[in-house]
């Protein structure tokens, strides 16, 4: 995509999370929760726990609300029994649309999901209608500006897979999802902050959309992210409105 829309949505995603922080935490709540009650509640042998306790400190999230979460998922507080769960589907001319959700209620969450789908312009799909077009890894964008070479070196002897230039000078680094934490952290430790660094359904292809289609594939979007039970929206698409 092109460089100019990749760094507004990333601004504009990051905008969009200051501005919903009460929701941002409901959601890195249930994440800790659920990554807690697979892996453990310690932080150092759990990596998807340690990336939410990242996560809920970046969005300044009170450290005895990470607290009760982690002893929910291990079992020292009662709580919902969530479970995660992911929606297929298509929006605005075909576009692939990934819904991954936390919830305690599959029955709501589908209904929820389905509606958002057909309000706006989607349907569902299958499950693996397209999530053959995603590849799952660790993602990390830096702003333009970077070192390249010594951000390449950086990554690669971290442990990343590969480091992609956009037409804007901006840097995308991507690593396996289950090295992520320990790759991220050595790339900060060499000098290397990330604007957005996160576990992702990252398309394989990629185009642009504008003018009206970008209008209706951004409300369709807006739809399925502002639903409680979802916590991460992904698509094959840029809105470039």
């Amino acid at each position: 995509m092109a460089g100019h829309s990749k760094w507004a949505n990333i601004k504009h995603k990051k905008a969009a999370t200051d501005a919903k922080r009460g929701k941002i935490w409901t959601r890195l709540i249930k994440e800790i929760t659920v990554a807690a009650r697979m892996g453990g509640g310690d932080i150092n042998t759990n990596p998807r726990l340690r990336l939410a306790v990242d996560k809920a400190a970046d969005a300044n999230m009170p450290k005895d609300n990470v607290t009760r979460a982690i002893q929910r998922g291990t079992g020292g507080l009662d709580g919902a029994n969530y479970e995660e769960v992911r929606y297929e589907g298509y929006g605005i001319g075909g576009a692939a649309i990934i819904v991954d959700c936390m919830t305690d209620n599959r029955v709501r969450t589908v209904a929820e999901v389905r509606h958002a789908f057909s309000k706006f312009g989607g349907n569902m799909g299958t499950e693996g209608s397209v999530a053959f077009m995603f590849k799952h890894c660790g993602q990390m964008f830096f702003a333009p500006g970077v070192d390249e070479d010594k951000l390449m070196e950086a990554a690669l002897e971290a442990g990343a897979d590969d480091v992609i230039a956009d037409d804007e000078g901006g840097f995308e680094v991507l690593c396996p999802p289950n090295d992520f934490a320990a790759i991220k952290e050595k790339v900060e430790a060499a000098g290397f902050k990330p604007e957005v660094a996160e576990i992702v359904m990252r398309p394989d292809n990629e185009t642009t959309v504008t003018g009206d289609d970008a209008v209706k594939m951004q409300k369709l979007l807006d739809a399925l992210e502002n639903l409680d039970d979802v916590q991460e929206v992904f698509t094959n698409v840029t809105v470039d409105l």
